[in-house]
């Protein structure tokens, strides 16, 4: 290879690449045989699992682990969550999400930023009611982990709101948290059944070996070597990708991400490539490049395979595009759709709903995308049997084909 040049991919290799690098080609476990040796692969691979709270379907971080696993005890999730020690956190990083707890650290710039870039509720409460923050952090340092229902209750008790006082109320103490959640100056301890967040003291939180890390985070000195790692990580995570894909997977700015790519390179982490329509991109020195693949998987329409919608068009040619929140009569494909992952191609848009109270997984509506294979109608119709079964449904009931 001449100086200067670069290895040149194909879109098919480039989409191999991808997929492999997110862990679809790991050997899957029988169903229901799924260990928590399993479930550390899948977050080593991904390395960020997205949380949404629409349960039309599944809560949107268990559907990952099902693409990748296949039907598995969802209990695996939330002990990784929830018990010491924890292998996943929860945080902002791509959105909220589930991240390892050496990753929470490496955050430390956004928690910084949380009085400039916190939502506004988050920084309001901050500007007007600095003494309820403040409290509200005392008291979960001191009584928690709780929920901000249970912390209403512990600061009644503690604190009465008398009418000659400074009084507050549960929308301010709810701001309070989730301020300071934002900041990092306290966490979570996992979700109850009601998916309602546990905050908790940073001590009971942290594993014994990240502690240090995270009550002693350095300032903004240390941003640089930050993003170098967060870069590693999504650059791994993708296998193949541009400066916007690996920005995105951490949602930090491109300049950022632009400086990091460069030290990756210059270190032979990453090494420059061409791929049809990107320019430039990198592929992650330790990426397999297979000459075949082939998987079959529902894919959760928050997994982190098709976050990047412009990479996901200009890989697959698939334009895809949530519409939860669009109203119901301009939605093109449904309400909760996953893309159908087959061979090495998204073919399929599935709309899904798990009607619990009848026992049904009710698939609304397929739309195939034009030339996907005849073998691909019998895989989906195995993988929502599967998904059926994993969720406890008794049967799958498939309205409209087109």
């Amino acid at each position: 290879m001449s100086p200067g040049s670069a290895r040149r991919l194909t879109r098919a290799q480039a989409r191999r690449v991808a997929i492999a690098a997110q862990g679809f080609l790991d050997p899957r476990p029988p169903p229901f045989r799924a260990t928590m040796r399993h479930v550390q692969r899948v977050v080593d691979r991904v390395g960020v699992v997205q949380i949404d709270s629409v349960n039309v379907l599944s809560r949107s971080h268990y559907l990952p682990f099902f693409s990748r696993l296949g039907p598995y005890d969802r209990a695996l999730v939330d002990r990784a969550r929830d018990r010491a020690p924890r292998r996943l956190v929860e945080h902002w990083a791509h959105e909220a999400s589930l991240i390892p707890p050496g990753t929470w650290p490496l955050l430390d710039h956004r928690m910084r930023r949380a009085s400039e870039v916190a939502w506004g509720g988050m920084r309001r409460i901050l500007a007007e009611r600095p003494e309820l923050v403040d409290l509200v952090q005392a008291e979960v340092e001191a009584r928690g982990p709780l929920t901000a229902r249970a912390l209403e209750r512990a600061l009644e008790h503690d604190q009465p709101r008398g009418k000659d006082q400074w009084g507050w109320n549960w929308s301010e103490v709810k701001q309070a948290l989730e301020y300071l959640f934002w900041a990092g100056r306290i966490s979570s301890a996992g979700r109850t059944s009601q998916f309602e967040r546990r905050y908790a003291a940073l001590t009971a939180t942290a594993p014994p070996s990240q502690r240090d890390a995270w009550l002693d985070r350095p300032g903004p000195e240390a941003d640089p070597e930050r993003f170098v790692e967060l870069v590693r990580i999504a650059a791994r995570a993708h296998g193949v990708g541009t400066e916007r894909c690996f920005a995105d997977y951490f949602r930090i700015a491109r300049a950022d991400a632009r400086e990091a790519i460069a030290r990756l390179t210059v270190d032979g982490e990453l090494i420059p490539v061409e791929v049809p329509g990107w320019r430039p991109a990198w592929l992650h020195a330790d990426a397999r490049v297979p000459r075949r693949v082939h998987v079959e998987a529902l894919l959760s329409p928050f997994d982190s395979l098709v976050w990047q919608r412009d990479r996901v068009h200009d890989l697959w040619d698939f334009h895809f595009r949530l519409e939860i929140y669009t109203p119901a009569h301009q939605r093109v494909h449904g309400y909760y759709v996953l893309p159908f992952l087959h061979g090495d191609s998204l073919v399929a848009r599935c709309d899904l709903k798990a009607d619990r109270a009848a026992g049904l997984l009710r698939c609304h509506s397929v739309t195939w995308e034009p030339g996907a294979s005849t073998e691909a109608r019998p895989a989906l119709e195995r993988n929502l049997e599967q998904m059926a079964e994993w969720l406890g449904l008794r049967h799958v009931v498939t309205g409209t084909v087109s």
